[in-house]
Formats: C-alpha cells, structure tokens, sequence
C-alpha cells in the first residue's frame, strides 16, 4: 500500500464514512456527492465534455482513434452522481486508452423507480448504434452502481445476441439481494462505505422491485455469448463478493473474466485518480483492456 493510499483510507474512514452514516436521505446525499466531486475528484488537463441530444456527454482528454468508443456509466449507489461528477475519472480513461468515452445522464433511483436508470442505459446503446457505432466497436464501462448497470446492460444485450467488445467494471454493485458474505465480513474494514446504511439504500432504489431482477442485480442475468470483461474490486470493501461472485457467473456462462483485486484500497478507488497512485495503475490495466478488446473486433 502506497503512503498516500494510507492517508485516504484514514480519511475516509474519519471523516467520510461516518458522514455518509448520517446523511439524512438522497437528496442530501447528491448534494455531498456534487460538493465531493468539485473539490476532491481530479481531472486531467486538456478535458473536454460535450452534451448532445439524448442526454449524452462525450468525454475526452487527447486524441482519440475514431470509429471505437467506451459506454460508461457514473456510481453513486443510484441516487447520486452524474457525467460531471465522474467526468475526471472518465477522461483519464480515454486519455490512457485513446478511445473517447460517451456517458449517459441517467435518472436517479428518488426521481425514477426501476427500471428507469436501466431502461436509460439500453436507450443510449441504442443511440450510440444510431449514430453509426457498431456493437464490436462499443465498450461498456462504470464504477460501483454504474459498474453494475453495465453489467445489467450487458445481459440484456447478450441475450439479445449483440454483445458488445467487452466491459470494465470497477467495484461494481451487483446483487440488491445483499446475499454477499463480504458485507458482515468486511463492515470493520471497509474505510468508505457504512454497511448500516445498505439495506435502507436497496429500500430506495429498488422501490418495491424484485431484488433478483437483473435489470438491477445483474448476478441473476444470463449471459450467452459473453465478451471479455474486466472485474476490479478492493479486498476490504463490503461490495467484494458483489464482484467475486458476478464473475463467477460469468465463468460459468463461459465468459472470459480477469479479476483484478486490490487489496487494500477503498470502493471504487480509481475515481481518486491523481491523489493515489493505485487508482492510475489500475485506470492503466482497464486501459490495455479496452484496447485488447476493440482491437481485437477491428481485425
């Protein structure tokens, strides 16, 4: 562990997690989640991000190889969060992998039940599709909910029998049932997320929807034809089992999985890009990812 990974797991663990411990409801929690991402969440010089119809922001941060772009979708456990506040982390992305990246606004779970933020991200494959990207050309990608939304996606797309490239998933949210043995195991040490706040948060989002709906936990999806996908999630965190076991499922469907995991980093770290030196290694490993896979559609 990196002394400046060290020195943020300190601080979330004193001053963040108890404060997400008491955040009286969603509302406040988008607030925090906007003040957090304008003072804490760095970004790369030269970033550029463009809003176009259908709720779309196309991010970037360099040259880019045309024809290929990432599909990413933003966390903040469904009720908070946007393009703007992730928009750090995602030009990083491209800029490592010089493939642009499009990010969708989709509704938050206090102003749209299930299936809206789901039924959002199938309308912005969709676009993407219309404005001349082919599935082999389009990688999926997001972080903590956004990680399982893509995941979600990805079913749904799989099924349907136009699978994309492939897809990264950072410390993706994946099982609403809350079946993973890592939320009791690891409530201790777990340096961001209040594990006594999870079943109010599943309470909220799903909003009366079967747990089990893959639209919203997509470790209960299946997943023919699966492409590669990259799986990446801290040893410590509450969420691992959410992604040891989505990758799992996965293999068991035949799908090429790497399960990359950091052992002692908090959720969802590579949105700390520029203060750790883990969440650059790790945004450099998804960049050679997501080059590997549209390479690999383009011969």
């Amino acid at each position: 562990m990196s002394r400046r990974l060290a020195a943020l797991n300190l601080v979330l663990r004193v001053a963040v997690k108890p404060r997400l411990a008491r955040t009286s409801g969603p509302g406040a929690a988008e607030r925090d989640f906007r003040r957090l991402g304008a003072l804490a969440l760095r970004q790369p010089h030269y970033l550029r991000r463009i809003e176009r119809p259908g709720g779309l922001h196309w991010i970037s941060a360099g040259p880019c190889a045309p024809g290929r772009m990432i599909l990413y979708f933003h966390g903040g456990g469904y009720i908070s969060g946007s393009p703007a506040t992730h928009q750090g982390l995602i030009a990083r992305l491209s800029k490592l992998s010089r493939i642009e990246a499009c990010a969708p606004d989709y509704p938050l779970a206090q102003d749209a039940p299930v299936p809206a933020a789901f039924d959002a991200a199938l309308a912005a494959w969709r676009r993407c599709l219309a404005l001349g990207y082919a599935p082999e050309r389009i990688l999926l990608a997001g972080d903590s909910a956004g990680g399982g939304l893509a995941l979600a996606l990805l079913a749904r797309l799989c099924t349907e029998g136009t699978p994309p490239a492939g897809v990264i998933a950072f410390s993706p949210w994946t099982d609403l049932a809350m079946t993973g043995a890592s939320l009791r195991a690891n409530a201790g040490r777990d340096r961001f997320l209040p594990v006594a706040r999870i079943a109010e948060l599943c309470e909220i989002v799903l909003g009366g929807t079967d747990p089990h709906d893959p639209r919203i936990s997509p470790l209960y999806g299946a997943f023919p034809g699966c492409p590669p996908v990259l799986i990446c999630h801290s040893g410590t965190e509450i969420l691992a089992d959410d992604a040891r076991n989505m990758a799992a499922r996965l293999r068991a469907e035949g799908g090429a999985v790497t399960l990359h995991e950091e052992p002692d980093a908090p959720h969802a770290w590579p949105v700390f890009d520029g203060w750790i030196p883990e969440a650059r290694q790790t945004l450099r490993l998804a960049a050679r990812f997501a080059q590997s896979c549209l390479a690999a559609t383009s011969r």
